[in-house]
């Protein structure tokens, strides 16, 4: 796991490359996070694997969302949230839901997980980056 060390101001994601809905998610991070602050994993690679696992993941449990920085492991809705928070202005807004109680908020993520691949599909291969942008996936 330590070759998978996060700096300060650096963090990991590590999403489900074969959903369409976390595929846009991972676009529109790598569209709008403007200091390079995020690197990816799919669950479904080597490292994705063993980023869950080692966070005390299930990998083959593809409802989990999982962001590693500096502060540790953060899941589900926590995840989300930290990582809209850090993207800047108009997304930071989203920090509000953090009102909310953790339950209730993980409760609406995984009722989304659960139904992602009805209502967005399923892609046949796991999420590629492009040449501009592979530096960034682990």
């Amino acid at each position: 796991m330590e070759r998978f060390s996060v700096a300060d101001g650096e963090a990991i994601v590590v999403f489900d490359g074969v959903c369409v809905l976390c595929s846009g998610w991972v676009d529109f991070l790598l569209r709008h996070d403007r200091r390079g602050q995020f690197r990816f994993a799919a669950m479904q690679t080597e490292a994705g694997r063993a980023l869950l696992a080692g966070n005390g993941l299930d990998p083959d449990d593809p409802l989990s969302f999982l962001l590693i920085d500096a502060k540790g492991a953060h899941t589900d809705s926590d995840a989300v949230l930290a990582i809209l928070t850090r993207v800047g202005w108009p997304w930071r807004v989203a920090g509000v839901f953090r009102l909310l109680p953790r339950a209730l908020r993980d409760r609406g993520y995984r009722w989304l997980a659960r139904n992602r691949y009805r209502w967005f599909g399923k892609k046949a291969a796991c999420y590629l980056p492009d040449a501009q942008t592979r530096h960034r996936f682990l």
